[in-house]
């Protein structure tokens, strides 16, 4: 009766670390909207997203972005992520088959007279059932040449879910070469029109320095004449030397912003190829955005996120299969001999086959602790993907605001900047025939450098919406 009950015992044992915990459950995803919000054209068809050689118009900027595409340090180091889940990839598929190792080894033992091993190979010689080539030599050699295997048979999904992670893994790091491509191109166009509108900003710039230098020159010569005071010469002459403090600045930021690209594009320090004028008919179409479902097809960074959720959720099943039994087969075959000259002999053939079954059994809480981790991790690869997905609907619809608010600021600052052209004109007619002081000269002009400024900057905003809405709008792979 006590063999039996202990028998029973270890069997209700083993039934209970066999069990598996329930499976967890993830919850329920956001549900995305049916437009974007400003986007009224939206239902008229899908997304055109289309490739950047398509997209852009300028040829200097395309070549700019092939040359940053072939040598940029970021896209070679997530070229080299994909070969390295690749390789994880290929390693997972093949444990699925058995390993084979090729082993050699030679060596000797000497046993004491006075052991169980010295006994018994003496007693072994003294016998007459053996022949001269099985008499054991002292001390013993030991030669052996074969192959050994161990084999786990995956019958619980272990393997299996394992293998589908690492294929997701492998996917989720092919998107995001995608993503940073597509950021790199995005980056590249950005600073490329940041420095066409340096160039502009200079030159309006320099183009009031100019002015200034001619109005100052008219000042002095009519506080000569007792016209006006020495105060409204420090006036006109302070406004120009903070117009040549300007000057500076911008070229510093135009060699800022050159560095920049150049870094992006994998390159020390030179000169930008680039236009000479930011032209507005240069800014490309508006892109058919969609509806935000399409975004879960185009968007590296999306399709990134959800390739790692689902290895998350492989990962878990996977761990949830080390709660099962599992089997595992072991063998080799080989030659193995006590004299050289009989180590090729076919009497020489040794092989051995063992097949295991095992269950966690201790050990199970350590496997408790890893699901309930990984449990974890798939949520968090959850809650990353919605959070994804969130800021993608996100920034099409800012994105395509910010184009079309920008085409009405452009269109009023045109007006404004032709407007301050004009008062500019007539304050200096004014002055000249005493109908109007040197104050208003100064303000006329100040007001005339903002609005040309402000003028390039939302055209520059243009250009920044139409390049940070293909972007996120996924981008064009080829």
């Amino acid at each position: 009766m006590r063999k039996v009950s202990l028998i029973l015992i270890c069997f209700l044992v083993a039934i209970q670390a066999c069990k598996v915990p329930p499976e967890l459950n993830t919850e329920k995803s956001l549900a995305l909207p049916t437009t974007f919000r400003g986007d009224s054209s939206s239902q008229k068809g899908p997304s055109n997203v289309v490739a950047y050689r398509n997209y852009f118009k300028d040829s200097l900027l395309i070549a700019l972005i092939d040359t940053a595409i072939r040598c940029n340090l970021d896209l070679q180091t997530a070229n080299q992520k994909v070969f390295a889940a690749q390789s994880q990839f290929i390693a997972s598929r093949n444990a699925f088959y058995p390993g084979v190792n090729a082993a050699i080894s030679t060596g000797v033992n000497k046993y004491g007279d006075y052991t169980m091993d010295g006994v018994g190979n003496y007693d072994t010689n003294k016998s007459p059932n053996i022949n001269s080539d099985q008499k054991i030599p002292d001390p013993v050699p030991d030669y052996y040449v074969g192959l050994n295997t161990t084999w786990e048979i995956g019958l619980t999904g272990r393997l299996r879910n394992r293998k589908k992670a690492q294929v997701n893994r492998y996917l989720a790091s092919v998107e995001g070469k995608k993503l940073i491509r597509t950021q790199l191109v995005a980056e590249v166009a950005r600073f490329y029109y940041e420095l066409v509108t340096l160039d502009a900003e200079l030159e309006i710039i320099q183009s009031n320095i100019q002015l200034q230098e001619k109005g100052l020159e008219i000042v002095k010569i009519q506080k000569q004449s007792g016209r006006i005071n020495e105060l409204a010469v420090k006036q006109f002459e302070a406004q120009y030397l903070r117009t040549l403090a300007m000057e500076v600045v911008k070229k510093q930021e135009i060699l800022s912003a050159e560095n920049r690209l150049n870094t992006l594009v994998g390159r020390f320090p030179t000169r930008i190829n680039r236009k000479d004028s930011l032209n507005v008919q240069d800014i490309p179409a508006l892109l058919h955005t969609g509806v935000p479902s399409e975004l879960l097809i185009n968007r590296p960074d999306v399709k990134q996120a959800e390739n790692e959720f689902k290895a998350s959720a492989h990962d878990l099943k996977s761990v949830r299969g080390s709660f099962y039994p599992s089997l595992t087969i072991s063998a080799n075959v080989g030659m193995n001999a006590f004299k050289s000259a009989l180590w090729f002999d076919p009497a020489s053939l040794v092989f051995n086959i063992i097949g295991g079954l095992s269950a966690p059994l201790i050990n199970r809480n350590a496997i408790m602790n890893q699901y309930r981790q990984t449990y974890a991790g798939k949520n968090t690869a959850f809650l990353n993907y919605q959070k994804v997905v969130l800021q993608s609907v996100e920034e099409v619809s800012t994105e395509l605001n910010r184009f079309q608010n920008y085409q009405t600021v452009t269109g009023l600052k045109t007006r404004e900047t032709k407007a301050m052209q004009e008062a500019v004109s007539i304050s200096i007619e004014l002055f000249l025939t005493n109908y109007a002081n040197y104050m208003e000269v100064l303000i006329a002009r100040q007001n005339r450098l903002q609005a040309e400024l402000q003028l390039i900057e939302a055209v520059k905003q243009q250009f920044n919406a139409s390049i940070f809405l293909y972007k996120s709008l996924g981008g064009g792979w080829q």
